[in-house]
């Protein structure tokens, strides 16, 4: 029998998270300990970002270092899950026609630097479903409502990114957030447990969203993820913290094993 998943939204935060041992990266490891074992893992980074909607077919898919200037201990973490064709043409199925085959990518930090503390013997296949800068927030949640079934599949819809990510704000000094990123970061978990989606949908009207997200890439993972949400899951908030005064790590899982 196949067992049912949660999804889960993840505040990935800096890549050096990778090679880190804190509060933040012992909740990934718990959650990895108390939801079931997903057969698979189907992602969507805010680090593969595009036109239109691409997935991953490769069944061994490249890790990507796609950050720079960072130590040199960081590019030797080796994180190389293997791929899942069955699942791409799972997906193919429920996206149709929209969704186009892309390899040219692979597993990137958004995906890697978070997977090697939850699942390090890497031994959960992984699949990667860019993220449509083109498509409206309602669009984005439909495709998550038409990756629902895959919960049931035994798949973990893991969206990775930062519901506040302002780089050019951040505060390399300041361990919290600032009054601008706690306010909308807190705005967002209210509209979250309230399951007020059109709010969440429509976040670029809160006066705030300039700063919290003046660009989509990292927060629009958090709206594929709600569309495969459903009325009856338990809502988790984990890491509701703030760092670099603009920069949020919380994240969300939504499910019976929440």
């Amino acid at each position: 029998m196949t067992t049912k998943m949660p999804v889960l939204f993840v505040g990935h935060g800096s890549p050096m998270v990778a090679l880190e041992d804190s509060n933040i990266t012992r909740a990934w490891k718990k959650i990895a300990e108390n939801i079931p074992q997903p057969m698979a893992i189907l992602a969507i980074s805010a680090h593969w970002y595009g036109d239109d909607n691409r997935i991953q077919s490769d069944q061994k898919p490249k890790q990507i270092y796609d950050m720079y200037g960072f130590p040199m201990e960081l590019y030797e973490i080796k994180y190389e899950p293997k791929g899942d064709l069955p699942l791409t043409k799972r997906v193919q199925e429920l996206l149709g026609s929209s969704l186009t085959i892309d390899d040219d990518w692979g597993i990137d930090h958004g995906t890697w630097s978070v997977l090697v503390h939850m699942y390090p013997k890497v031994d959960i296949p992984v699949v990667q479903l860019s993220i449509n800068m083109k498509a409206s927030g309602k669009q984005l949640f439909e495709i998550g409502e038409r990756l629902m079934p895959l919960r049931d599949e035994g798949v973990l819809l893991f969206g990775t990114g930062n519901i506040v990510h302002n780089l050019r704000k951040a505060k390399w000094g300041m361990e919290d957030g600032t009054p601008e990123a706690d306010e909308f970061d807190q705005w967002v978990k209210e509209r979250i447990l309230e399951r007020d989606v059109d709010a969440i949908m429509n976040y670029k009207a809160h006066p705030l969203a300039p700063y919290a997200a003046p660009t989509p890439d990292h927060f629009i993972p958090l709206l594929y993820i709600l569309g495969a949400t459903r009325a009856g899951d338990e809502i988790t908030v984990f890491n509701e913290v703030r760092q670099l005064g603009s920069i949020s790590m919380t994240g969300y899982l939504w499910g019976p094993s929440a």
